[in-house]
């Protein structure tokens, strides 16, 4: 099974379900450092409705200024044009497989496209 991982290192989330996916002998993994290779508007889009949730539900707001920008009472399409201007504000892990996409918070939903 092909797996891909938007991945930050410096998170533990990430690290864990990388983890995961890592011991796992019959993923083919690719990993995606979305701070230096962020994910098109249109890739995006499409991990949020393969994962079911609303770019809303993907805005990270911790230790970003979502907020004070207004994200979180944002319509979907300008959360996403500041997610690809801005990928810091991308929630992470996001994981997808033939069998959809997940936000993986915590990294055990990830079980859930495997």
């Amino acid at each position: 099974m092909k797996a891909t991982i938007w991945h930050n290192p410096k998170c533990g989330t990430s690290r864990k379900t990388l983890a995961i996916l890592e011991n796992l002998k019959a993923v083919d993994l690719t990993v995606v450092e979305y701070l230096k290779e962020p994910p098109s508007r249109e890739k995006l889009a499409q991990l949020y409705r393969d994962s079911g949730i609303t770019p809303a539900e993907g805005l990270r707001t911790r230790g970003t200024d979502a907020e004070e920008r207004g994200l979180p009472d944002a319509d979907g399409d300008t959360i996403l044009d500041a997610m690809v201007a801005d990928p810091i504000l991308i929630e992470r892990p996001l994981v997808e497989t033939e069998e959809g996409a997940r936000l993986c918070r915590p990294q055990d939903r990830v079980l859930e496209i495997l």
